[in-house]
């Protein structure tokens, strides 16, 4: 088993501004303002958060094992 991430790289899609931001270890994060063009990013159709649409790594509810899943 992998240990969880707790940081992610957030890339804003919009002017490629980067910044590692802390990730909630028990919820996902719905929108975050970005520093350099200051447009507030929300999830991709499909994703929980803006750290498993943008970030370097998905968020801790999505990378923590699930065993009643498969």
């Amino acid at each position: 088993m992998n240990a969880l991430l707790f940081d992610s790289l957030l890339t804003c899609p919009h002017c490629g501004h980067a910044k590692r931001e802390v990730m909630p270890i028990d919820a996902c994060q719905f929108f975050y303002e970005c520093e350099g063009c200051k447009v507030v990013l929300r999830p991709k159709p499909g994703d929980c958060c803006v750290f498993c649409s943008f970030g370097s790594a998905p968020c801790p509810p999505v990378q923590a094992p699930r065993p009643w899943c498969g």
